[in-house]
């Protein structure tokens, strides 16, 4: 498995992390440190996210030098002596934590997603609750500036996160403004808490050394966040949904978004939550942006792409009393990177 893990990064994702793993597959001594994890979490982004935490947290710094330094036979050394040392400190992490490598660069396909079901509603407020939401970032997609390839901005141009995507097709995103944001409210069975140092060291650890770009974009996400943080649920999403949306103010519309968020849970599971907004929307309107892969979220029209397709569907729901009104807003690639917006202006 590391072995594959190594040679199967031919597009030079992490050079220092293909090193590593292979290193490790060729070692018997960092085998069987490996073997001492429970078998669901020895994938190696998690033990390399766990050596990595070590390395941020001074625990490791023969290998925090070699990441400084970019240099691949050091970090695979490094690594392999840091695997062998604190076998039982990497095994603690693996279990506790799980990896989130994609949790900053939503906005650029919420935003307009979000000012839309605003629009059809006629809302002048908002309360986001973000399923599955890791830190919340995807709750501040008001509070960041957000430019298209095509020359369109959106958002705030003086905000400290500047996210961009590139556009494919003629048909540009709609320039309408998301209104306040009166609530953010996250749900996630492992929320990441922006203030502490710990969770926030664990979500770059999660992040390859040798990617500063999306390291940079993460600070700056995080240290937003960190300004006004959001209130965290901690539990499942069918069951800390009602209280969730409780917590929106009633002159506000409460937009659930969900970001590759639904696909951890069964398809049962995904029906429950769409029956609670359902349930909501009996006493007020209800709106769910989600971002999520073709087929993956119910009732949004997969627009005839086959499932497993390498690409996601932005949908927009709208729910009031019986009605239920859904639209595949366009298409997205590389988690919002490049967007395909495909509905009126």
């Amino acid at each position: 498995m590391y072995r594959s893990f190594g040679a199967a990064d031919t597009a030079g994702t992490s050079p220092l992390h293909a090193r590593i793993a292979v290193a490790v597959s060729g070692s018997d001594d960092a085998l069987r440190a490996v073997a001492a994890v429970p078998a669901r979490r020895r994938h190696p982004t998690v033990v390399l996210a766990a050596l990595h935490d070590l390395a941020l947290a001074g625990r490791a710094p023969a290998l925090a030098a070699a990441y400084a330094a970019a240099d691949g036979d050091a970090a695979a050394v490094a690594a392999v002596d840091t695997l062998l040392r604190s076998t039982d400190a990497v095994v603690a992490l693996a279990v506790r934590r799980r990896t989130r490598p994609e949790e900053t660069g939503h906005s650029p396909v919420l935003y307009p997603a979000v000012a839309e079901a605003a629009r059809r509603v006629g809302a002048d407020a908002l309360g986001l609750i973000s399923l599955g939401c890791g830190a919340g970032l995807d709750l501040d997609v008001g509070r960041v500036g957000i430019s298209y390839s095509d020359g369109r901005t959106l958002g705030d141009p003086s905000s400290p996160v500047q996210l961009s995507a590139s556009l494919v097709g003629a048909r540009p995103v709609p320039a309408r403004a998301v209104p306040a944001v009166v609530a953010r409210v996250g749900i996630d069975r492992d929320p990441v808490d922006v203030t502490d140092a710990d969770d926030v060291r664990w979500l770059r650890a999660c992040l390859a050394p040798d990617q500063p770009e999306r390291a940079a974009r993460l600070d700056s996400e995080l240290a937003l966040a960190a300004t006004d943080p959001p209130q965290l649920l901690r539990g499942g999403a069918v069951e800390l949904l009602p209280d969730a949306l409780a917590r929106v103010p009633a002159d506000a519309l409460p937009v659930v978004t969900t970001t590759w968020a639904l696909s951890r849970l069964p398809p049962a599971g995904r029906l429950r939550v769409l029956h609670r907004l359902q349930d909501a929307a009996a006493d007020r309107p209800v709106a769910w942006v989600s971002a999520e892969g073709v087929g993956v979220a119910p009732e949004i029209p997969t627009l005839g792409d086959r499932r497993a397709s390498g690409h996601s569907i932005v949908g927009l729901a709208v729910l009031d009393r019986s009605t239920l009104r859904v639209q595949a807003l366009g298409r997205c690639w590389s988690r919002g990177r490049l967007l395909s917006w495909l509905a009126d202006s």
